[in-house]
Formats: C-alpha cells, structure tokens, sequence
C-alpha cells in the first residue's frame, strides 16, 4: 500500500536554528512517523544571518533525502535587513521561486502551509487553491496584527493589503492550526465556520534525566533565542540592576546581538549561538529561563515555555497574553507584567535561594511531560487530518 503523501511549506527548516525551524522539524518527523511520505519545500537556508550557508551557494535548487523526509530547497535573494522593502524583496523572491515549483513539480493532495511570512504563504495557498489541493495553514502569529503591535508596521496602504491576503489565507484553508487559542479565536470572528484545531509548539525529543538544585550560592538566569528588538533583551540588560547573587547568560542570534555582547560585565555573560543539541546540554547547568517580550503580542505562545520546561527549567516570564496563563495555570514558575520594568526589578531584587528551590526541576519536567504531550497531541491531529 502506498503511503500518505503530504506537502510542508515553510519558511524556516533546518540546518537554520531557532524555534520556527524546530517547530517545522518537529511537524515534519511527526507526520513521517504517522505514515506519511513527507516532502518539505523551504528557501536555501540563510537564517538568522540573511546569507545563505556554505554548502547552498551558489545553487538555484536542491532536493536531498534526511531523516526519511524529502527537503526541497528553492533559490531566493536573502537578507536580514532592516529596512522594510529590501526585506519584502528578499521574500518576494522565494514567493517567485516557489510559483516556478507548484507550477512544475508533482504535488500531493493535501498541503500544510506556514501561514508567515504573510506573501510566502499567500503564494502557497493561492497556487494550492488553483490547484484543488487540500489545505491545512498553519498559523503561529496573527500577521499583519503582530507586526502592527511590535511597532513594525503601520497602518495604511501595505497593511490593508496584508490584511486582505491573510482573510485570503484562512477563508481558502480546508483546516486552520492555530499556536494558542487567541490565534484561532480571531479566526473564528473572521471565519465563523472554518475548522480549526488547536496544535501548540510542544517539543519533540527525549526528556533528559535531571537532578534538583540542593543550595547555591550564586541563581543563574538563561535566555536561549534570538535576539531581536521584540525580545527586548538589550534594554533589560542595560537597564536592570542584579543582585549579587545574580547572573544572566544569554544564547543566540539576532539584530541586537553585538549591542548585548557589549554590556557584559560581572552579572551578564553572553555565550553566542548554539545549536539545538549542544544548548540543551548547556541548559541544564541553569537554574531558571528567562523567557521576556519587548510588548504583549495578541496570539504569541512563546515555544520556549515547552521547550525550557521539559529540560526542567522554572520560568521566569516577562511577555504576557495567553503565556503567562499556562505559566500561571501549570505553576511553571513566576510571571513579571511585561513591560513593567518597576515589577521586573523588584523580583530581581527579592529572588532568593529559597524562593528558586520552591520550584524543584524534577517536579517541572513532569509537569511539562504531563501537560505538553508532542504525541498525544499529534494523535488528535492525525486523525483531524484524516478526515480532510
């Protein structure tokens, strides 16, 4: 019997790092692992630099075999540039590369599109739309509203159109998977009668054996990620005064990277990027991730919380919305108001040995293996997929 066939088109895949190539990773081994014959569609790797990797230059198409999944690399012009229409360029350019594939390559029936970039999966679903295949977007952030809310977009011409291609999006999707329930609320007010499906970013590797934290002298904060304006790490680091027994190390890449290798000092260590195996080996000498956002974003779930949590780690959040409810409902940890620099100074300024040792790692892991199930849940979402 032949196997399921299934597209995945996404932005981000590996050997690109950070938490929308693992996710994409994560959903491509779970459905080969389900039965199906998985083709990946994605640009030539290049993120979070903006140039694409050693082993790509230089080609305008790549097809390889990893991990039993077929990754079809396509040709685009990157950058990681600031300005806005040198960035709109570099995605108008996959979009271009990826009509030329729908256009010329076989395609299966049934297709999950990574909803953002916005003209990316707008290109996606239109050609799968003209094509009669089933569609599955699947949507992380409410794009253009998130832009909108970071301060990266305003509101006129360019917006109206973002808006009009994401309505596109969800009213010619057959099944919408939404990151958090805001996400698919707002969908549902847009399109009262799609079918939707809740899918978080729930990690997918082997919980690693962890022993609790007896006493110590000196609480470590991590962060892992990029290093963006939205994360708001820079001001944090400028602005926060650390206790003694304090210290921050900080992991990745991003747009504000070198201004935050700049102001360690005594309290603050920045360590660069990792990979994804090597930094969890590094996590586990940590004794609380830092999990903060610049603003509340409407729809964010920030994936760290599945990700830091299932290595054990209590979380201390400092980004809001529908995240600081599962910390909150879960006990994971301590929540900060975001953007409350006042409430995010005085828990730097009260954490004790005492109150870190409330939170055993032993007790989060299993907590986050009881409430965060890669596989149960992909269960549930393989038999919804079955019924497109």
């Amino acid at each position: 019997m032949n196997r399921k066939e299934i597209l995945l088109v996404t932005n981000y895949f590996p050997p690109e790092r950070g938490a929308a190539s693992n996710r994409m990773h994560s959903l491509a081994q779970g459905l080969q692992q389900n039965g199906y014959s998985v083709h990946v569609v994605c640009p030539m790797p290049n993120y979070p630099k903006g140039v694409v990797f050693k082993e790509f230059k230089g080609k305008t198409y790549s097809k390889t075999q990893e991990e039993d999944v077929v990754v079809h690399r396509l040709w685009l012009w990157p950058s990681n540039s600031s300005n806005k229409f040198v960035r709109l360029l570099s995605m108008i350019s996959f979009s271009v590369s990826l009509s030329i594939f729908f256009l010329f390559k076989n395609i299966p029936r049934k297709i999950i599109i990574q909803y953002s970039p916005v003209f990316v999966g707008f290109t996606a679903v239109l050609f799968s739309w003209l094509f009669r295949k089933k569609i599955i977007l699947n949507v992380s952030d409410l794009w253009p509203l998130a832009g909108l809310e970071m301060g990266l977009l305003n509101k006129g011409f360019y917006y109206s159109l973002l808006e009009k291609m994401e309505r596109f999006c969800y009213k010619k999707a057959h099944l919408i998977l939404g990151q958090s329930q805001e996400i698919l609320s707002h969908i549902v007010v847009l399109e009262p009668d799609k079918r939707t499906f809740l899918y978080r970013n729930f990690p997918n590797f082997n919980a690693p054996v962890i022993l609790n934290k007896e006493k110590t002298e000196k609480i470590t904060l991590v962060y892992a990620g990029l290093l963006g304006v939205a994360q708001g790490l820079y001001n944090i680091c400028k602005n926060v005064v650390f206790s003694e027994n304090l210290q921050l190390h900080i992991y990745g890449a991003g747009p504000e990277a070198e201004k935050i290798a700049s102001l360690q000092n005594d309290h603050i260590t920045f360590h660069g990027e990792r990979s994804r195996e090597v930094l969890h080996i590094s996590l586990l000498h940590y004794d609380i991730a830092f999990i903060p956002l610049q603003n509340r974003i409407y729809g964010s779930v920030p994936s760290k919380i599945f990700e830091y949590t299932r290595l054990g780690l209590p979380v201390l959040y400092y980004a809001g919305g529908e995240g600081e409810s599962i910390v909150k409902g879960v006990d994971l940890g301590w929540t900060v108001p975001v953007n409350d620099s006042n409430s995010l100074q005085n828990f730097i300024d009260t954490l004790t040995t005492e109150k870190f040792l409330a939170y055993p790692k032993t007790e989060i892991q299993q907590k986050a293996k009881n409430h965060f199930n890669f596989h149960q849940q992909f269960k549930e979402l393989v038999v919804v997929l079955e019924k497109i």
